[in-house]
């Protein structure tokens, strides 16, 4: 059985940094490229970074690119989303995605 646990949301300040973690079981990890959404109040799921499963490539949305940073460590079957220079409007659900499995989701609120 596919699973996807997120993990490390919470409150910050505008401009601070936190970093979330998605630990995925039940699947060969190392084989699929791993997305991670977010999903504001009153908003659809945006699509904001993508890593490949050798991660030889990423991809971000405009939104967050030069801010946040996806990896992955495959041994430990884990992908992370640094964000950094974080502001009010990256306030959202953050989800980790992959191969039509959703997680459950963590919380980031950004706010002074």
């Amino acid at each position: 059985q596919v699973d996807l646990v997120e993990s490390g949301g919470g409150l910050v300040q505008p401009g601070g940094s936190l970093r979330l973690s998605c630990v995925a079981s039940g699947f060969a990890f190392s084989q699929y490229a791993m997305t991670w959404y977010r999903q504001a109040p009153g908003k659809g799921r945006e699509l904001i970074a993508s890593i490949t499963r050798t991660t030889d490539y990423a991809r971000y949305a405009d939104s967050v690119k030069g801010r946040f940073t996806i990896s992955r460590d495959n041994a430990a079957n884990t992908v992370y989303l640094q964000m950094d220079r974080v502001k009010p409007e990256d306030t959202a659900v953050y989800y980790c995605f992959t191969e039509g499995y959703w997680g459950r989701g963590t919380q980031v609120t950004v706010s002074s």
